[in-house]
């Protein structure tokens, strides 16, 4: 197991950058793409200034279940600066401003997601190399693509990612229906995903909480990774428990390195500086031997 921080950060709440604004040697620019036959929404970041002669890959943010764009708040901004790499990071399919998708959804989801979805996205903005980051779902989305690409997968950085389904899982997405049902949930998530919220909501919990999805596993997938990983997870999470990370680590054929944290589920909020710098270091790590990467 790779290091292990117990420090406590109190999540931070820097509002996110505002289309085309300027901060922190960073822009960010919002727009829309098409992939795989869906709208998409998608946001830019590039390090400012830029540097012609940088040329590494860029990082690809993948969001969680009830994730999006927004919900990433400034956290890929500063990763781009600190790392001096460009980023990228859309809302899936039925997320925040993207087209809406319908329900049922099936259990193969988060494949559909990693081997139809993430790879016209890669295309669509002519990305033969990334560096992919993924958070929860966006986490097991990475795993997957990157043992199925592995040519188009520098390294791969997880948190709180899921490659089979724990009791503790259910119990929490069962505890997150009941708060759904009797706070403001619905309204604050109603900020990223308007129109959509409860779709968004439904389409997660009732998946999981399906019959059929309890047998979902992708450890099958992780001889395939033959990448860098570095996975995180946070000690507290009500999601998952440190047997992901075991497996996970146990399986990719790539070098591995686990960072547990005592947070909960989103370690880039409730961990934030440590995250950044784990992050930041292993992308170090592993531009500094990459050779450059033109036409991103």
């Amino acid at each position: 197991m790779g290091a292990l921080a117990r420090r406590v950060r109190a999540r931070l709440r820097v509002p996110a950058l505002r289309q085309g604004h300027r901060t922190m040697g960073v822009s960010r620019t919002s727009f829309e793409i098409r992939a795989a036959g869906r709208r998409l929404h998608a946001e830019r970041i590039e390090p400012q200034p830029a540097d012609p002669g940088a040329g590494g890959p860029p990082l690809v943010f993948l969001h969680e279940g009830l994730g999006s764009v927004g919900q990433w708040r400034d956290f890929p901004a500063r990763l781009s600066e600190k790392t001096g790499l460009p980023s990228l990071v859309y809302d899936r399919w039925g997320y925040g401003d993207s087209e809406a998708f319908t329900l049922p959804r099936g259990t193969g989801y988060l494949h559909d997601e990693a081997l139809t979805g993430l790879p016209a996205v890669l295309d669509a903005f002519g990305i033969g190399k990334a560096i992919l980051v993924g958070h929860s779902d966006g986490g097991s989305i990475a795993l997957i693509f990157a043992s199925k690409h592995p040519e188009r997968v520098c390294a791969v950085i997880t948190e709180a990612a899921h490659v089979f389904v724990e009791d503790v899982t259910l119990q929490g997405i069962r505890e997150a229906v009941e708060v759904y049902a009797s706070t403001d949930l619905k309204k604050r998530l109603a900020r990223y995903h308007g129109d959509k919220t409860d779709l968004v909501f439904r389409g997660w919990a009732e998946t999981w909480l399906s019959p059929a999805f309890r047998g979902w596993n992708i450890e099958e997938y992780l001889p395939g990774v033959r990448c860098p990983v570095l996975i995180i997870q946070g000690i507290d999470d009500r999601y998952g428990t440190a047997a992901q990370v075991r497996a996970i680590e146990r399986q990719v054929s790539g070098p591995s390195e686990a960072l547990l944290l005592r947070c909960g589920h989103i370690p880039h909020a409730e961990a934030r500086d440590e995250v950044l710098e784990a992050m930041a270091g292993f992308i170090s790590q592993v531009t500094a031997g990459a050779p450059k990467i033109s036409g991103q």
